[in-house]
């Protein structure tokens, strides 16, 4: 890929992922969902208007997955094959396919287009790959078990957790993109699992992997400003519509941001746990059940496809 044409289009991303399905439409874009078959060498592309649902092969075992770079690309981990591959949404298929990982877990993407970060639990560290080249060009000691992570597009800071029940959290500065630099470790008020920042990025939500809590961290001091009661751990957590999305296997709990209120609370079929958001709709796949649930930003539910045997993880793209 061409890096000048790479950085012109990556401009384009932030609209082009958060726009409604009529706009995406009307800009020659297909919205979908990317859906990861855990049991199977495939990704699966789910229409979010309408058409035909497609299967992506790829290397076996895609576990997480996540949209970078101009929006044109998404990366999915597959962990126990210790390989990660970039997905074109131009032509649905696997691009290229990285190796040398040991266990890839979660990616966050960067705001300059160009790069995304990835956790390798097994080697403790924060992999950069630069996504025009499509290759790995840097290693950042972060610490053992890294999973989970968010990254503040505002401040350049990073954060993941260093385990399923984590008693560390690694934060990161990553205002040069190709050189992170660890900056700190925050030891959280209980086992941490998931962390994200909140959309005007002055606080951190992390859930547990073990606990019934939830805290919300300053960014800036590091210290926990409010502890919540949540659902059955591990939780995972998106922002839409001005509220948490919290989901907790067979849960999704919808807080206040700005006081952490309980604002409603949905059933999901077991094992629903990672959670996403965009187009105006939050998704979350079931382990157990195969099956990804779509709700509207009210926690309302709209449809339960089964789209696998095990679905792990999912995220939003504009197909062209």
């Amino acid at each position: 890929m061409d890096r000048r044409a790479f950085l012109v289009t990556a401009a384009a991303a932030p609209l082009a992922l958060t726009a409604a399905p009529a706009a995406a439409r009307l800009a020659g874009g297909t919205p979908l969902a990317l859906v990861t078959a855990d049991l199977e060498a495939r990704v699966v592309a789910w229409p979010l208007v309408s058409g035909r649902p497609r299967a992506i092969a790829t290397p076996p075992g895609p576990r997480s997955i996540e949209t970078v770079g101009d929006g044109r690309l998404a990366l999915a981990a597959h962990t126990s094959a210790g390989a990660v591959s970039l997905i074109d949404m131009a032509t649905l298929s696997v691009s290229r396919v990285l190796r040398g990982f040991a266990q890839p877990r979660y990616t966050a993407a960067a705001p300059d287009g160009l790069h995304a970060y990835v956790t390798d639990a097994a080697r403790g560290e924060l992999v950069t790959v630069d996504l025009a080249l499509g290759r790995v060009v840097r290693r950042t000691r972060v610490g053992a078990r890294a999973r989970h992570l968010s990254l503040d597009p505002a401040s350049m800071t990073l954060w993941t957790a260093l385990g399923f029940s984590a008693p560390e959290i690694a934060v990161v500065d990553v205002s040069r993109p190709d050189r992170p630099r660890l900056v700190a470790r925050i030891r959280p008020p209980f086992p941490a699992h998931d962390v994200v920042f909140a959309p005007a990025g002055e606080h951190v939500w992390v859930s547990s992997g073990s606990q019934r809590r939830l805290a919300v961290f300053d960014r800036t001091t590091r210290r926990p400003l409010e502890l919540l009661d949540a659902g059955r751990p591990p939780q995972h957590l998106t922002f839409a519509g001005g509220a948490a999305h919290v989901t907790s296997d067979d849960e999704l709990r919808l807080h206040r941001p700005r006081d952490g209120r309980l604002l409603r609370a949905t059933p999901l079929p077991e094992g629903s746990y990672n959670v996403t958001s965009g187009f105006g709709l939050v998704f979350t796949p079931s382990l157990e059940r195969g099956t990804l649930t779509v709700l509207d930003e009210r926690g309302r539910t709209l449809e339960r496809p089964r789209v696998a045997r095990s679905a792990h993880d999912a995220c939003f793209v504009v197909s062209t």
